[in-house]
């Protein structure tokens, strides 16, 4: 009986989120977490955004991203622009520290991609990323 392929996908994705997580954790790639990496980068890319607005762009309760990004504050990486409208309201900046440390956290997971990569045809490389793009576009 032939597999429909969203089995082989679903399977493959599970596999590929375990090798990823444990080839970055232990060989310590970079000094920031998942979510860490992500908020910065959403930060650095986007500009200041406030508490509601991660959380609607990761599809995660206010109170997580509250508490995630209430640790990158303790460490420096951002800090609170206080909304003039709404003083109880606040944006996140990413502090110069906040952008070095996603800059190097971002160099290493590159680094490490493109070793695992390394055999792979350009032409296949670009496949992958296209497809990953588009994968994680659905979710939107």
């Amino acid at each position: 009986m032939t597999k429909h392929p969203a089995e082989t996908i679903e399977l493959e994705l599970a596999i590929l989120m375990r090798r990823f997580m444990a080839a970055t954790t232990n060989k310590k790639v970079g000094n920031l977490d998942r979510s860490a990496y992500l908020l910065l980068h959403q930060i650095s890319s986007h500009g200041s955004a406030g508490v509601k607005a991660l959380a609607e762009e990761f599809h995660l309760d206010i109170s997580t991203i509250s508490r995630q990004s209430a640790a990158l504050e303790q460490k420096g990486y951002v800090y609170r622009i206080l909304d003039p409208q709404d003083g109880r309201a606040y944006s996140l900046q990413i502090t110069e520290s906040g952008a070095k440390e996603l800059a190097s956290n971002k160099q290493a997971r590159f680094e490490r991609v493109a070793e695992l990569l390394q055999d792979w045809s350009l032409e296949d490389q670009q496949m992958f990323g296209e497809l990953l793009s588009k994968f994680n576009r659905t979710f939107i």
